[in-house]
């Protein structure tokens, strides 16, 4: 399955055309190297994807054609969830 419609089915991005654009701009890397939008995603994969300060790493656990949204979840699972922004934005809660 591509890369830009494995986000959009698995909801990790809303829109495909959005996951493209992430992809061109090469914030997405399968298994350790930067990703095109039509790069082939098989189970098993490692995807790492930066939102900003957000970065988050995912394991693909299957690539259906089409998921419902209430079962997006189950064909990935997170490896690691971080976020990198100014400790001063976090003393303050």
């Amino acid at each position: 399955m591509r890369l830009d419609k494995f986000l959009k089915v698995s909801r990790i991005i809303k829109r495909r055309t959005v996951a493209k654009e992430v992809c061109d701009k090469g914030k997405i890397e399968i298994n350790g190297r930067p990703a095109k939008p039509a790069a082939e995603v098989k189970a098993g994969d490692n995807l790492v994807i930066r939102f900003g300060r957000k970065t988050l790493a995912v394991e693909v656990l299957a690539t259906p054609a089409a998921v419902r949204a209430n079962e997006a979840a189950d064909v990935y699972r997170v490896i690691a969830e971080t976020y990198t922004g100014p400790v001063d934005e976090l003393e303050d809660w």
